[in-house]
């Protein structure tokens, strides 16, 4: 297959015209979106649903991950009033289901850990009914950034795990077993609170790599899975080695489901926080 070329089944179209509104709102609280940061194909779709997943702690990463489309500067220091602007969105757009993540931020003694906090804390005063779900960072391996995390109570820890072990050069400053030990350690802290992770296929991983790293995935009793296709950002990120056939995908889907995950979505536009709220049903 010419991997210049996407597949039929990857020409959703981006209408930047059907979310004004949003986007309106998101810049009247000056407040970034990885829907827009990452170039994520389900922006338009997300948004005229008034839904969103909110970067928090800036736009600026402290890693250089060669996958992702979020700019690797040199970061501002922390906005204190951000966690009352996004709970001021979160109230306006009368959300069920919030997704909070944020760059990576090694600059930040704690790893951002207590914007997290202060971010759910402020949502909980004035939405008190909405479910806040949190993709986080490794923290460098930090049990005590995870703890500070999980005494905020979100209603679900994400951590993404992205692609298979042999892969993780595309993983700038990440370590597959730290990853996989942050997951297990949120069920740890705190076993009430389900953990959700998520991969990317068509990096040039096969079947049986994808099949062992769900597997290990599982074994840290994370709950929820999510299965994407990779895309390229742009031509200086890194390529796409194949693209994945939506039959593979539910045959994925269906073998996660064996394994044991709660809720599986895999599907070649599947985002870590696309149709978030599926999950907690």
């Amino acid at each position: 297959m010419n991997i210049r070329r996407k597949p039929h089944w990857l020409q959703k179209k981006v209408t930047p015209t059907d979310h004004s509104e949003m986007d309106r709102l998101l810049r009247r609280l000056e407040l970034n979106t990885v829907c827009r940061e990452a170039s994520c194909p389900n922006i338009s779709e997300c948004f005229r649903q008034k839904q969103a997943t909110f970067l928090i702690m800036g736009r600026d990463c402290t890693r250089s991950c060669s996958f992702c489309n979020v700019s690797a500067n040199r970061p501002a220091p922390l906005d204190p009033n951000e966690p009352f602007r996004v709970a001021e969105a979160v109230m306006s757009l009368e959300l069920q289901h919030v997704v909070i993540t944020s760059p990576t931020r090694d600059d930040l003694p704690d790893g951002g850990a207590g914007h997290f906090v202060a971010t759910v804390d402020a949502i909980r005063k004035v939405s008190p009914k909405s479910a806040i779900e949190l993709l986080v960072p490794d923290f460098q391996g930090s049990r005590e950034s995870l703890t500070k995390v999980m005494a905020s109570r979100p209603d679900i820890l994400g951590h993404n795990i992205e692609t298979v072990p042999r892969l993780y050069s595309i993983r700038a400053g990440a370590d597959y077993q730290r990853s996989l030990q942050l997951l297990e350690r949120a069920r740890e802290i705190e076993p009430s609170i389900p953990a959700k992770s998520g991969i990317m296929l068509g990096l040039g991983e096969t079947r049986e790599e994808v099949l062992s790293t769900l597997e290990d995935i599982h074994r840290t009793e994370c709950r929820y899975i999510s299965i994407g296709q990779y895309l390229a950002p742009s031509r200086s990120h890194q390529s796409v080695a194949e693209y994945i056939d939506p039959a593979e995908f539910e045959r994925y889907r269906i073998e996660a489901l064996a394994i044991g995950f709660a809720h599986v979505e895999s599907a070649p536009y599947v985002r870590s926080s696309y149709h978030a709220d599926r999950y907690s049903l």
